[in-house]
């Protein structure tokens, strides 16, 4: 693969640009000290730190833009991210587009959700990069509105929430791949008809009055930056404890590279020590 940064994660984003075959899996390190043991109802992986804090849980939900991606491709990441929070993490699966479209992601989400509850987590956080974040927001409104235990803190990485891709982010020139075009191609695909403003679907749109605690990350060079912006501003109007970390230099899902990379270490580390402070009062 080559290379025009030290950076790994702008590295893979400059080489899917160019067409070149990558290893989105390869990109963090695999964390010492974290079980893994595959579910299948509902499918997914446990990551288990020896250490976790008992009867609490963060249900982890791959991105990937609903075409691509799984529990493996993030394993490595959500394993950093449970060991730095001391708390045990299921990574879901979901269908993919086109076989899968909206809403059977978040209905895949949702159950994964219910049978954490079942299994005695008594507090459960959501988190997820890209449109992993769309799913964990989508979700926290839907347990909201629907009458569902509400989950204890929503973790939002690099959040994709609009499916129209209106930022002004998407013109700034410094994400090495993501296109206003390419983000709207991948929007319609998953909505295949429905209304892009369906706030389920496009959670930008959604009422934040009501939702956890929220902390999002994004990189200050990607094009979905004005996404977490929005939400953030949302949230925070409507009186939500929210925090947003802007991350120099950095782009799409910076977090991949734990293990490689200092920025992304770092944002683990934080995204860890929040989690474990929502879920372990």
């Amino acid at each position: 693969m080559t290379t025009t940064t030290q950076d790994p994660n702008r590295a893979h984003w400059e080489a899917v640009a160019r067409g070149e075959p990558v290893d989105w899996g390869a990109l963090a390190t695999s964390p010492e000290g974290v079980d893994c043991d595959a579910v299948d109802e509902p499918r997914g992986l446990w990551l288990r730190p020896r250490d976790a804090v008992p009867g609490v849980a963060v249900l982890a939900v791959h991105g990937g833009g609903f075409v691509s991606g799984s529990a493996g491709t993030h394993r490595r990441t959500f394993a950093h991210l449970a060991r730095a929070a001391g708390v045990a993490a299921f990574v879901v699966e979901y269908g993919l587009v086109p076989d899968h479209v909206y809403p059977s992601q978040l209905v895949a989400v949702t159950d994964a959700y219910q049978w954490l509850l079942d299994q005695g987590a008594g507090r459960v956080a959501l988190a997820g990069d890209s449109c992993g974040a769309t799913l964990a927001l989508a979700l926290a409104v839907h347990a909201r509105d629907d009458g569902l235990p509400p989950p204890a803190a929503l973790l939002l990485m690099s959040a994709w929430t609009d499916l129209l891709a209106t930022g002004a982010s998407y013109d700034g020139g410094r994400d090495p791949f993501f296109t206003r075009d390419l983000v709207r191609g991948l929007g319609a695909g998953y909505l295949a008809g429905a209304d892009p403003h369906d706030p389920l679907a496009a959670p930008v749109h959604a009422d934040p009055h009501g939702l956890p605690p929220t902390y999002l990350q994004v990189g200050a060079d990607e094009a979905l930056l004005d996404d977490s912006r929005a939400v953030a501003r949302r949230l925070a109007a409507a009186g939500v404890d929210v925090r947003l970390d802007e991350f120099e230099g950095q782009v799409h899902s910076f977090q991949m590279a734990a293990g490689r990379s200092p920025v992304a270490d770092d944002a683990i580390g934080r995204a860890g020590t929040w989690l474990r402070s929502t879920l372990v009062p």
